[in-house]
C-alpha cells in the first residue's frame, strides 16, 4: 500500500514538473522583459541639473521648501497596462543635492526636462528673490576612481535605522515651524554648510537624496501608511485591556488604551508623519579628493553629518554600504574579513558611477538576484543592493532647505540684491 502511494506521489510530480518549469520561465521571461522596457524608456528621458543659488535673506522656514516639495516632485499617476508593460513607463524621480567645490556650497536639484517650468516656477513662487539656473554636472569633473588616477573617494549611503513610520527630528522639533527671531533659530542644517564651507583646494563633498512619489510595498501592507498602523496597532497590543460587558449585553466590549509616559511621543510623531505626503527616498553621500590632499577625517565628518536629526527612541538615519575595507562585514563578522585593495577601488568607482547616474529606483538586474552575505559578493562582486526608506515632505524639507541669514558662510553663493517689481505709475 505504502508502495503505490509513493508511486503515485512519483506520478503527480514528474506530471507538474514541465508545468513548474515552464511557469518557472514565464516568471524569469516577465521580470527581463519589464526590466528591458523600462529601462528603455528611461534611457529617453532627458534629464537637467539646476542649481538654485538662494537669496541674501532667507526670511520663511523650512515650510516654504515642504511646500516646494509637495507640489513641484510629487508626480503621482495611475499608469494603465499598455504604459506599464508596454512602454515601460516608470515615474519621475528627482534629486535634492548639495555639493561643495573646494569650499564653495552649491545647491542643486536634478530633474527631467519635461518638468523643469514647474519646478522653476514653483521655486519662485516660495522663494522670489532666488535665482535658477542651469548648469554642467559637476560629477563630470571626476572621471574616474583607481590605482593611479588623480582623486581618490569615499562614500557611503544612509537608510532609516526603524521601520518607515517612525521619523526622524524634523525642522518643526527644532521650532523653525514657529519663525523665530533670526538670532534663535537652531538650524539643523547649518552644521552641513558649515562642514561643506570648510573645505580647501582640491576637495569636495556631495550629499543626493534621490525621491519618488512612495510605491514601497511590505509583506503585509500596500504602502507605508498601512504599513504603519499595523506597526503602532501591534505595539498598542501589549497596553490595550478589553473588557467584555456583562452577560445581560452579549457582544458589548470595551476597550481602554494606557499609553505609558515614554510612548507618548513617539504616537504622538509617527502620527504626524502619516498624515503628510511620502516619498521613497535614497540617500548617498561622497567625499573626492585629489589624492595628494584627501583626508581620511574628512570621511569621519561626512558620516557624522546626519547626527543632529537622530530621535533614538524614534528614528534615526544609519549608515550603509561604505567604500571601505570591512564593507561586506556586518553584525558579528564586523572587522573580521577585510575585502582587498582593488576590491575597495571598484567600490568606489562604482559609487561614483551610482552617484552621477542618481541610481535607486531603477538600478541593474543584478539588484534584482540578492544572495546572502557571503555568497552575493563572488557570486555579484564589489557592489550594494541600495535600500530604499520613506520620509515624508517634512522630513525632506528639513534635510534640504536653504539656511537664514543667522549663518554666515561666506562659500555660500546667495543672492546678495533684492528684486522688486517696477512702479506702476511710470509714464510710457
Amino acid at each position: 500500500m505504502i508502495d503505490l502511494v509513493v508511486l503515485w506521489i512519483y506520478k503527480v510530480i514528474l506530471a507538474l514538473l514541465p508545468l513548474g518549469g515552464t511557469l518557472l520561465l514565464a516568471y524569469i521571461a516577465y521580470h527581463m522583459w519589464l526590466h528591458y522596457v523600462q529601462h528603455d524608456f528611461i534611457s529617453g528621458i532627458d534629464w537637467v541639473l539646476l542649481e538654485i543659488v538662494p537669496p541674501r535673506d532667507v526670511e520663511r522656514s523650512p515650510k516654504a521648501m515642504e511646500l516646494f516639495i509637495t507640489n513641484a516632485l510629487y508626480h503621482w499617476s495611475q499608469k494603465g497596462g499598455l504604459e506599464t508593460y508596454w512602454q515601460g513607463a516608470v515615474w519621475f524621480w528627482f534629486s535634492l543635492e548639495l555639493a561643495s567645490i573646494d569650499g564653495q556650497v552649491h545647491f542643486y536639484i536634478r530633474v527631467p526636462t519635461r518638468v523643469r517650468k514647474l519646478v522653476e516656477t514653483q521655486m519662485y513662487a516660495q522663494f522670489p528673490q532666488a535665482r535658477v539656473k542651469e548648469v554642467d554636472d559637476y560629477t563630470l569633473a571626476v572621471d574616474k576612481i583607481a590605482d593611479g588616477s588623480e582623486y581618490n573617494l569615499w562614500g557611503c549611503e544612509f537608510k532609516l535605522l526603524k521601520p518607515d513610520v517612525y521619523p526622524i527630528k524634523t525642522y518643526v522639533d527644532f521650532g523653525l515651524d514657529k519663525d523665530p527671531k533670526e538670532e534663535y533659530k537652531i538650524d539643523p542644517i547649518s552644521p552641513v554648510i558649515e562642514l561643506f564651507g570648510s573645505l580647501g583646494k582640491g576637495e569636495q563633498m556631495w550629499s543626493q537624496i534621490v525621491i519618488t512619489p512612495s510605491k514601497k510595498e511590505y509583506a503585509h501592507s500596500k504602502n507605508w501608511v498601512e504599513e504603519g498602523e499595523r506597526i503602532l496597532r501591534k505595539n498598542l497590543a501589549e497596553w490595550t485591556n478589553v473588557r467584555t460587558a456583562a452577560s445581560s449585553l452579549p457582544g458589548v466590549i470595551s476597550k481602554e488604551i494606557r499609553v505609558p509616559a515614554f510612548m507618548e511621543e513617539s504616537l504622538k510623531k509617527t502620527g504626524a508623519k502619516m498624515s503628510k505626503v511620502g516619498f521613497d527616498t535614497g540617500i548617498r553621500v561622497c567625499y573626492v579628493a585629489k589624492r595628494e590632499v584627501f583626508s581620511e577625517n574628512r570621511r569621519r565628518e561626512l558620516r557624522l553629518i546626519w547626527r543632529q536629526y537622530a530621535s533614538p527612541y524614534v528614528n534615526e538615519l544609519w549608515r550603509i554600504n561604505p567604500t571601505q575595507g570591512d564593507a561586506f562585514a556586518t553584525g558579528f563578522f564586523t572587522g573580521m574579513f577585510l575585502a582587498s585593495k582593488s576590491a575597495i577601488m571598484r567600490l568606489k568607482h562604482r559609487m561614483l558611477e551610482e552617484y552621477r547616474e542618481r541610481e535607486f529606483f531603477h538600478p541593474p538586474m543584478r539588484h534584482k538576484i540578492k544572495l546572502p552575505w557571503p555568497i552575493s559578493p563572488y557570486v555579484f562582486p564589489n557592489y550594494f543592493h541600495h535600500h530604499i526608506s520613506v520620509l515624508n515632505t517634512e522630513e525632506l524639507a528639513t534635510l534640504w532647505h536653504f539656511p537664514g541669514q543667522i549663518l554666515k558662510v561666506p562659500t555660500l553663493e546667495r543672492i546678495e540684491s533684492k528684486e522688486a517689481s517696477p512702479p506702476t505709475n511710470l509714464p510710457t
